[in-house]
């Protein structure tokens, strides 16, 4: 009977040690990226070293859906569980992509709007990892701190969108230039739209908890 109460009591903290594992892998990809945007020259180095990470965040995906089709007891909702890894993962993609097109649209070199959004999804980063870290330590009202600052960083990556793009179409004459940056900014932008979601989902399981 001791053994059945300590597996019940273990099992569920994977999940919590999955959530931390996937948010940290997240601020792993994001130091690369930081330093991808600041040493452009060396792009595609960054790019794979980012993809390697993103693999790994697929991999830890695939492990909570394993472990939740096999867990007795879970410490949150199931749908819970599934909808913050998978939203986790989405971040993690996003900063993949914005890597890879850094190198396939060959930036050389970062604009002021490229690194505001870069330092954008580096706090939104930090916050990110502070949130599911108030989660596995059950602080759930401390977590709401950080959720609300995601969701102001969003509003300022919106913020910076708006004026990138009205200084890129007034300023260049170069359609393909003008396509390329489009695009590169509104992926940055993306980033912290993903994080949002994320927050969304924990603002939820407050609710659901509480």
């Amino acid at each position: 009977m001791v053994n059945i109460v300590k597996l019940l009591r273990k099992k569920p903290n994977v999940f919590y040690e999955y959530f931390n594992l996937i948010a940290r892998n997240i601020g792993l990809a994001t130091d690369v990226f930081i330093r991808q945007i600041d040493d452009l020259c060396n792009c595609e180095d960054y790019s794979l070293q980012i993809k390697t990470v993103e693999n790994m965040g697929d991999q830890y995906t695939h492990e909570v859906i394993a472990e939740l089709n096999k867990a007795f007891v879970t410490p949150l909702e199931r749908e819970d569980i599934l909808g913050l890894t998978l939203q986790l993962d989405d971040v993690l993609d996003c900063l993949e992509v914005c890597s890879s097109h850094l190198f396939l649209y060959r930036i050389t070199e970062p604009d002021d709007y490229m690194k505001l959004f870069a330092r954008n999804i580096q706090i939104c980063t930090q916050e990110l990892i502070q949130a599911v870290e108030k989660l596995t330590q059950n602080k759930l009202q401390e977590m709401t701190r950080h959720t609300h600052k995601i969701n102001d960083l969003e509003n300022a990556a919106d913020a910076i969108l708006r004026d990138a793009l009205e200084k890129l179409f007034a300023d260049n004459k170069d359609a393909i230039e003008i396509l390329k940056k489009k695009e590169i900014y509104t992926m940055m932008e993306s980033f912290s739209d993903f994080c949002e979601d994320v927050a969304d989902i924990l603002e939820g399981i407050i609710m659901r908890n509480s």
